[in-house]
């Protein structure tokens, strides 16, 4: 199976990338819940994953972590990814955190911390959120629209002028990051978010708390519902 010959014609490389890194996702997970590679087995290397997909070794490593998230997989340092599980996990795993961790916790930090960031913000802040914003908006590459993700988030927690909400968001940020990762992979949730982040700018932008917490509120929101799919598959 090369994933390469799926590419479209003329569609730019990290969106090909994207699909192959999901399709490559897809059919590891399919070979696992199917039985075909059994629970305790050791998954192939990456350089032989990579040769089987005609991927980059990048790709193989982004499926694999979602693998790791949903229960199905763990890779042990110099031994390589072994199969744990048949089926998904009732809750991702998310570097420290799970998902059901920070599900529960970040609607009483970071929806406070966006109503804060309205009233409080820099003009110096503000920048930041919009370049930000219109950085993931044109942002094709997973990698680098997970760590712009992050990244705003993150933003938004010091505008607050808050240092305990800012500290906390910068302790679950690596959590964050996989839990966005997985989500974009898995319930394709990329562009649902750019939409919502932009929505989160603009209630900042204008000053208005009740609508930044609404908005950050309805993303947190979204997030959750998009966790509760892949549980429920």
């Amino acid at each position: 199976m090369n994933l390469s010959d799926s590419r479209t014609a003329g569609q730019p490389a990290p969106l090909a990338r994207l699909s192959a890194a999901e399709a490559v996702f897809n059919a590891i997970r399919q070979d696992i819940e199917s039985g075909a590679v059994p629970v305790g087995s050791k998954l192939s290397s990456e350089a032989t994953l990579s040769q089987q997909y005609g991927v980059s070794r990048s790709v193989i490593r982004e499926a694999l972590r979602s693998c790791t998230a949903l229960g199905l997989t763990v890779t042990k340092t110099g031994k390589g990814t072994f199969v744990m599980a048949d089926k998904v996990a009732n809750d991702l795993t998310l570097g420290q955190y799970s998902a059901r961790d920070l599900t529960e916790a970040r609607p009483h930090i970071e929806v406070p911390a966006a109503g804060l960031a309205a009233e409080r913000r820099s003009d110096e802040e503000l920048e930041t959120l919009r370049h930000l914003v219109a950085a993931m908006r044109t942002e094709t590459d997973p990698e680098s629209w997970v760590a712009l993700d992050s990244s705003f988030h993150a933003a938004i927690a010091r505008a607050s002028g808050n240092r305990v909400f800012a500290s906390v968001v910068a302790d679950i940020r690596d959590a964050l990051a996989h839990q966005s990762e997985t989500l974009n992979m898995v319930a394709d949730r990329q562009h649902a978010s750019d939409a919502e982040h932009q929505d989160i700018l603009a209630a900042i932008e204008a000053g208005s708390a009740g609508d930044a917490r609404a908005a950050m509120a309805h993303h947190l929101h979204a997030v959750g519902l998009a966790l509760e799919s892949i549980l429920s598959k």
